[in-house]
Parts: C-alpha cells; structure tokens; sequence
C-alpha cells in the first residue's frame, strides 16, 4: 500500500489550506491517481485497521440497488446512519443510480422490461448499468463504454449526500479486468482505504464472474484531502510498518453474481456473506481513530 502513503505524504506536505462544507478545515491537493496491481494481494490498508465488514456489507448494498439503511443496520453496519432520514432513507443516491437510473423518454432498460413482462405495464423507464455492464464485460469486452455512473445532476438536490465516487470503467485486455474510478472529493484518511478496497472486491467479483484474472484498479481524484482534525494520526500512519496484503476468495459460480446480489445475501447475515466473499490473512497495526466531518 505503498501508494496510498504516498498520496498521504503528498497532502501533508503539499496540500492547501482549504474551507470546506463541513465547517473542520482541511488540507486539500486536486489531481491525482494511483494504481494497484491487484494480482499482488488485496488492497485493504494495513498500517490501520480498514473495517472489512463495512467494505464489503456496503458494497453488496449498493449492488443491489438499495437506498435505505436496513440492509446495513441488519448486518451492523451503521456507515450512512449520520445522513438518513428518520424512516432510513437516503434519496436517490448511489444505489438507485447503479441499478435503476430514470429516463426521461420511454426506452426501456432491464428494471423496466421486467416490470412491463410482469404486470403488462411500466409508467417507470429506467437503465440498470451494473447489470448491463457486467454484460458487456461478458459478451463485448473490447468495448470502451463499460461505465457506470452515480453523478445524476438532475436528482443531486434528491440526495442525502452527493455522490463522491461519481464514475467508474471497466477495461479487460489480455484476460484480465481492470476498474478505474474517478472519485470528485477524497476524504483521505477515513475514506479513501474504504472506497479502495470497495472498487477493488467489485472488480474481483465483476472478474470472477466473468470468468477473467483481475488486473489494476486505477483510482483517480478531483479534490483529495486531509481534513485538519486527522493530520495528527496521517502523520503516525506514515511511521507505521506496511505488512503483507490479504487475499480475497469469491466462493460463487461462473455467472452466478447478479442471483446472489438481487435473490440471495439479502437473506444472509454477515457470518454467511463473508464465506462467499471471503478475506484472508488480513494483519494490520492497529486502530487509528477520527471523526467523521458530516
């Protein structure tokens, strides 16, 4: 994780002083990416503990399209309870965008053929672009449209929390995958080794499925920064060893991950979801703690 230290080193050294919608302050850089071959070990940040259960928990919500609390709360993971509402609920965020994004003109997407198949009739057009680009990694892979994108400017006064990994593409060449997101706004030292190790299972579980080798994660950045009330504990990160990344395990079938998603871990607790997606031989230093600014 030698590249995640270093955008850390690059912000306390560089970074601007910057306000910020928060009201803490931060230190703040723009422009700036990193690359993770991840056929040398997971990603999951190792000179602090990286809470693997909301990793991975989060993710399998935002697959399956969900925009409320309650997946997350039954599998305690309490990440998005600051800006929910009192019913648990978010607005349109990333879930909704992934897998249900509306359209204006009626052309059906999968969300609404299912819906016209079932009742005859569908007053919702919508497109599911994870489930249409897992398919076109499958049966288009020299494409270079595989693209799935949460910034819906229409629906950003709708939202919760507007969303800050706003894109991401897949690429697969030589029989591999590989996933590049842009991400607008970083929170570095909270929030960065989460969304790392997030996109880094999906491409292992897009690849997997695919039948492919996983290959880099590139992350990029817009606005990537420290915010003031974490300088301290980025500074003894950087004093900490770096130990052996973890493996990752996808105990699924060829072509069985959108059944999993849509029909099957939303019955499953947390026990049983991480023996499908199963981390191994994760060391880290240690706990390092700081405030959420929301």
């Amino acid at each position: 994780m030698q590249q995640y230290h270093d955008l850390v080193k690059d912000v306390l050294e560089n970074g601007y002083d910057s306000g910020d919608r928060t009201g803490t302050g931060t230190k703040s850089v723009f422009g700036r990416q990193v690359r993770f071959d991840l056929s040398e070990g997971f990603p999951l940040l190792t000179t602090k503990y990286t809470y693997w259960r909301g990793v991975l928990v989060e993710l399998l919500w935002l697959m399956r399209g969900e925009t409320n609390v309650k997946f997350l709360q039954d599998r305690k993971v309490k990440i998005w309870d600051e800006w929910a509402d009192e019913n648990g609920d978010l607005g349109p965020v990333y879930g909704q965008q992934w897998r249900d994004w509306e359209l204006a003109h009626r052309k059906p997407g999968k969300v609404a053929a299912e819906e016209m198949k079932r009742t005859g009739k569908c007053d919702l057009w919508s497109v599911d672009q994870l489930y249409d680009a897992i398919q076109t990694v499958k049966n288009n892979p020299n494409s270079r449209r595989i693209m799935v994108n949460a910034w819906n400017a229409g629906m950003i006064d709708q939202m919760a929390l507007p969303p800050c990994h706003a894109m991401f593409q897949f690429y697969v060449r030589g029989g591999k995958l590989s996933c590049q997101l842009y991400q607008r706004s970083a929170d570095l030292f909270l929030g960065v080794p989460f969304n790392i190790a997030s996109y880094a299972c999906l491409t292992h579980l897009v690849a997997h499925d695919a039948g492919l080798e996983v290959g880099d994660f590139i992350h990029t950045f817009g606005d990537l920064h420290l915010y003031n009330n974490h300088l301290d504990q980025a500074r003894e990160l950087l004093q900490r060893e770096d130990k052996p990344l973890p493996k990752l395990e996808i105990n699924l079938q060829k072509d069985d991950l959108m059944y999993f998603i849509d029909n099957q871990c939303h019955k499953m607790s947390w026990e049983e979801i991480s023996e499908v997606v199963k981390l191994t031989g994760y060391e880290h230093s240690g706990k390092l703690k700081g405030e959420v600014s929301v």
